[in-house]
Order: structure tokens, then C-alpha cells, then sequence
């Protein structure tokens, strides 16, 4: 995996990349300057960054109504990062798990080991009945090879409701993965060692026919059967401007 002392992204507000450690206040001087000047109707907005616990050089940030659901956003970050089987997901806030069971998959997994909080159902919870400025949760999607992010909720204002429940304000570029065997740019995960490859290595391999994912922008990579976003519109593998590099 590709190390780097700071992580970049893009602001979709207005196209800069901006180093992550400085995406929230850059945020919020941008966001208010990029709202549609006619919009009248205004609420209350959150600003949530989510990242991957253990790979947290994975993260984006977000926009949404603050009177929106847990269901609302747990469907976004399957959408966005997760989506793959139809797994089990739950929200950990304030030592409660928020669970939502998706037709029992992976539902053997929940209690194998007991459960770690007092559990509720997540469907009709609002984000504004649970969480506030500065507070930091957690999610998982799939009890068994799970994925674990964590989010903080970054900021809130007035604005005009995001189109269609929820706006992507930042993500990171794509880390720049290298062929184990060559050095090239990877497109493969060898999902049984978590190695890249090539795609003309990765097809030379004698396992290329049952453990080869594609190297995605996401959390999840090599999990399961993941394979990216199923809406285009939310697929995001740009990598950072060679100038930023040299930079």
C-alpha cells in the first residue's frame, strides 16, 4: 500500500485539491460560496466525514439534513463504498448499536461473540436525535469480513437542501497502487495476500479466476465480492495531479 505524510483530495465545490487535514475549514468558506444563489428554502445541514477506520487513507465528506435517518445515510455509504452482498450494517453511537438487518445474510455473525452494546433498530432515527457538532461514531457493513469506518460529524449550517438527500463534498484521490510484479500501475487485488497487479500479471496468475478483485477508491477493496459503486455518478478513481507529486 502506497504511504504518503499527507492524504489529498478533491473539493467537488470547487475542484482544488486539498490536503485532508485541512478539507473542514476549507469547507467551510467554500460551501456557502457554492449555493445556488436563488435557493430561498434553507435547513439544517450536517457535515460528516467518513473515513475507514483501519485504512483511513479512504475518506470523504458529506452533506445532509440533520432531521435525515440512520437508514438515509447507511444506504449512501452502501451505495458510495460498501455495497456488495446485502450484508448485515449497524451504527455504534454513545454505546449504542444502531442495527439494521438486511433480510438476515450474514445474521449468524451478530451475537457469535455476544453483543458489545444495547442494540436498537436504526429505522426511523434521526441524525439530529443522536449526534451534534464534533461527535465521532462508528459504522460496520458485513459481520463477517467486515468493514469498519469511522465518521465525525465536522460542522452544521443553514443551507438549501442537497439534491437527492445527500451531497459528496470531498473525497480522496485514489491511492496509487503498483504491480507487485513490475512496478505499473496496479487494477487488481490478489485477494488471498491483498497484493496488487498489473491486469496482464494479475491474468498470468494461476489463481486469476477466483481471487482477483478490482482495485477500487474504497474501504472495502478486496472484500467479498466488491467490485465499486453501482451508479456510475458516485464512482471516483482519480489519482493525485502528477504536479501535486512533484510538489
Amino acid at each position: 500500500m502506497p504511504q504518503q505524510s499527507v492524504s489529498y483530495g478533491k473539493c467537488f465545490l470547487c475542484n482544488e485539491t486539498v490536503a485532508k487535514n485541512v478539507m473542514t475549514r476549507h469547507l467551510k468558506k467554500c460551501l456557502p460560496a457554492h449555493d445556488p444563489p436563488q435557493a430561498k428554502r434553507k435547513e439544517r445541514l450536517f457535515q460528516i466525514r467518513a473515513e475507514g477506520r483501519y485504512a483511513p487513507e479512504y475518506w470523504l465528506y458529506l452533506e445532509m439534513p440533520a432531521g435525515a435517518t440512520l437508514p438515509e445515510l447507511d444506504n449512501f455509504l452502501r451505495d458510495i463504498w460498501l455495497e456488495c452482498c446485502g450484508h448485515l450494517s449497524a451504527f455504534e453511537i454513545g454505546g449504542v448499536s444502531y442495527e439494521l438487518d438486511a433480510e438476515e445474510v450474514d445474521s449468524m455473525w451478530a451475537d457469535l461473540f455476544g453483543p458489545s452494546a444495547r442494540t436498537v433498530e436504526m429505522e426511523g432515527v434521526r441524525l439530529e436525535d443522536v449526534l451534534q457538532v464534533g461527535q465521532t461514531f462508528h459504522y460496520e457493513y458485513d459481520f463477517g469480513s467486515t468493514t469498519h469506518l469511522t465518521l465525525k460529524v465536522v460542522g452544521e449550517r443553514e443551507g438549501p437542501r442537497p439534491k437527492g438527500g445527500v451531497r459528496v463534498l470531498a473525497r480522496n484521490y485514489a491511492p496509487d497502487y503498483r504491480c507487485v510484479v513490475c512496478g505499473e500501475p496496479a487494477k487488481w487485488v490478489y485477494t488471498y495476500e491483498g497484493e496488487a497487479y498489473c491486469t496482464s500479471h494479475a491474468k498470468q496468475h494461476e489463481d486469476w479466476e477466483e481471487a482477483f478483485l478490482p482495485l477500487v477508491n474504497s474501504p472495502r477493496v478486496g472484500e467479498c465480492a466488491y467490485t465499486g459503486p453501482s451508479r456510475k455518478s458516485l464512482v471516483f478513481e482519480e489519482t493525485l495531479p502528477a504536479e501535486r507529486e512533484q510538489g
